[in-house]
């Protein structure tokens, strides 16, 4: 975990309460499906061990320990959004140079003002702190006596 750990992008925030202006501003940056009107959100910020992380989506399923295929493209869309967030004045990047390369041209990060947030679906790829939850629940149709048991999983 700690090898992993050392491979993230570690950032600095000013204050506790900028935890969730990055949080909300990192939900309108990702990759977009202009015909569908669809963000994919990229990046989390993510707190461990009293440190801060801009993360790939990608690489919190590596942390989770779940299969996962962070790719050159993956890492050059972080290194763009963690670095649009130093400009920014939301993070401090404690090592600069790990995000210097690869960077992704700017026409491969979509950013959504808030203003036209509510005109796109905002979509996350990965939820930080909720865990799947799978099951079985029993119903039957209206009028009739047959039940019906059905497998669900709520992400």
């Amino acid at each position: 975990m700690n090898e992993l750990l050392d491979s993230l992008i570690e950032v600095k925030i000013s204050e506790e309460e900028d935890f969730l202006k990055i949080k909300e501003t990192l939900t309108r940056i990702g990759v977009a499906s202009r015909k569908e009107k669809k963000l994919y959100q990229s990046c989390h910020i993510f707190h461990k061990q009293g440190k801060y992380y801009i993360v790939h989506f990608k690489e919190m399923f590596a942390i989770d320990g779940k299969p996962s295929n962070f790719l050159e493209d993956d890492v050059a869309r972080r290194n763009t959004i963690v670095n649009l967030l130093s400009e920014w004045g939301l993070v401090k990047l404690v090592d600069p140079k790990k995000s210097s390369s690869p960077v992704a041209p700017f026409s491969q990060v979509k950013v959504i003002t808030h203003k036209e947030k509510d005109e796109w679906e905002l979509v996350a790829k990965y939820n930080i702190g909720k865990k799947p939850r799978t099951g079985t629940e029993y119903f039957s149709l209206e009028n009739s006596p047959i039940k019906y048991k059905r497998n669900f999983s709520i992400f």
